[in-house]
């Protein structure tokens, strides 16, 4: 009976064996897109500080009828004008109030822009843009809704898409954008590559690390900046019906935390974490308080870096430059 145990046990480590190996061989290779990837070491950020937080303003367009629901049991509805309110308060009432807590506050802020926000709401941009002139524009697609990444069309239709809303968004702006985040947080293993063909340079769409890192992509590579979605704060309100204090105290303390693990052992490598926020949650009064709570709380941090995307870039030493 014990040999017959012992042999059992043998079998099971002899099983386990080829996985361990190919967990080893794996190492520096991304799961998603299978290329190669690297760790971008950074000791401390400017200062000596060791946490870098990015926080993202979401500026979106979804058309009538389309985009988030403060009340699913009014979708049905025609028209369904509280939800309608509810998006179209977020646009006029909500980005400006954030821009502006921002800015009195004197804290970076960064833009992930719709290409089509700004010729469909021509004067809430210019007031938003007035308030953060300097802040960074990340390509966040054509619209939130209707016009998302044709990912079933394969990777020369994602280039063509991804190119259309850079110039449009060059066209309206200004801006060349070198950042991304797919609109409505919905690439596939083929987005990585088609926009480092576009020249972005960096992405938000990587969601599963706490430092930066460099993904192997032709004819460039792409920096992956850490967005990880359980803070970012449309998820939490509208899937896990958390409140703006909720979220307040959510990101202190996955902030603080980083801040002390970084403290408890000087050695480990810094960290950066993009947060996205949206104007149906922190553009509220409510909303813009819990907010004004958080900068407050993090601003007090030795250890934490408040900054925006392009910064953190330059400070890592990655071009957030395209030769366009």
């Amino acid at each position: 009976m014990r040999a017959a145990i012992f042999a059992l046990l043998l079998a099971a480590v002899a099983a386990l064996t080829p996985v361990r190996a190919q967990a080893a061989d794996s190492a520096g290779t991304d799961w998603i897109t299978g290329l190669p990837r690297q760790d971008i070491p950074v000791a401390a950020w400017p200062d000596g500080k060791k946490v870098a937080v990015l926080f993202v303003l979401y500026v979106e367009t979804w058309g009538h009828g389309q985009g988030p629901n403060f009340r699913p049991d009014m979708t049905g509805r025609t028209p369904d004008l509280v939800d309608e309110g509810f998006r179209q308060y977020a646009i006029n009432f909500g980005l400006p109030r954030t821009g502006r807590l921002f800015k009195d506050m004197g804290i970076p802020l960064s833009l992930a822009l719709n290409a089509q926000f700004p010729q469909a709401q021509p004067q809430v941009w210019a007031t938003l843009r007035a308030l953060v002139p300097s802040a960074p524009i990340i390509a966040h697609g054509l619209n939130n809704s209707t016009d998302l990444l044709p990912l079933s069309e394969g990777p020369a239709a994602q280039r063509a898409y991804i190119r259309r809303t850079l110039d449009m968004i060059e066209a309206d702006t200004g801006v060349r954008s070198t950042g991304w985040s797919s609109p409505s947080v919905y690439p596939d293993a083929q987005t990585f590559e088609a926009t480092a063909a576009e020249g972005i340079r960096y992405t938000l769409d990587g969601m599963d690390s706490d430092v930066l890192s460099r993904l192997d992509t032709k004819p460039s590579p792409l920096v992956l900046v850490p967005y990880p979605p359980s803070v970012v704060d449309m998820g939490q309100y509208l899937s896990r019906f958390k409140e703006a204090d909720d979220l307040a105290r959510l990101w202190i303390d996955y902030v603080r935390e980083l801040a002390r693990e970084a403290k408890a052992d000087p050695s480990r490598q810094a960290t950066v974490v993009a947060i996205g926020i949206h104007p149906f949650v922190v553009g509220t009064p409510a909303g813009a308080a819990a907010m004004r709570r958080v900068l407050e709380a993090l601003k007090a941090e030795d250890l934490v870096w408040l900054t925006d995307t392009d910064t953190v870039m330059r400070a890592a030493g990655q071009s957030a430059s395209v030769g366009k």
